[in-house]
């Protein structure tokens, strides 16, 4: 699933000022950390202040906080506000999707697209968190599981 630079951003900035709640991060802190910029950060970062997930402090030492429940946002939720995932994205019709094939194709794609909303609707900010930090420090693997990577769960 391809994002659209803002979501992308709305995702990082999230994470990171979702990992410690009762700090504020400037917008210049968290376009530095992943490399990205700052100003369009600062749309993002409002956009998601209107959507009520993060706080705008103003004044010296002011920055942005997460004031969100990260144990029930999803990956989902932040992806609605900039995006529309929840229409087939046709493109346009072509004669092609009239015959059996296309029909077919059409169907199966639709599948997939409703399997990626679920997936991302069971995906919780806090559970990024988990993998985030799994990430940050792997547990040393016993022969049985080395090269297994759980995401979820696991």
């Amino acid at each position: 699933m391809r994002l659209q630079v803002a979501t992308r951003l709305a995702l990082y900035a999230i994470l990171e000022l979702a990992s410690d709640p009762d700090r504020q991060f400037s917008a210049t802190e968290i376009a530095d950390r992943f490399g990205i910029s700052v100003n369009h950060l600062s749309k993002v970062l409002r956009s998601l202040g209107r959507a009520g997930l993060v706080e705008a402090v103003r004044g010296a030492g002011g920055g942005y906080r997460f004031v969100g429940n990260a144990k029930r946002i999803t990956l989902l939720d932040l992806i609605r506000l900039f995006e529309d995932v929840d229409s087939s994205g046709d493109g346009g019709r072509e004669a092609a999707d009239a015959t059996p094939e296309g029909r077919v194709l059409g169907s199966v794609l639709e599948e997939i697209e409703d399997i990626t909303r679920v997936t991302l609707s069971s995906i919780s900010v806090a559970t990024m968190l988990k993998l985030i930090a799994a990430e940050r420090h792997p547990q040393r693997t016993s022969p049985k599981t080395e090269g297994a990577v759980p995401l979820f769960g696991g």
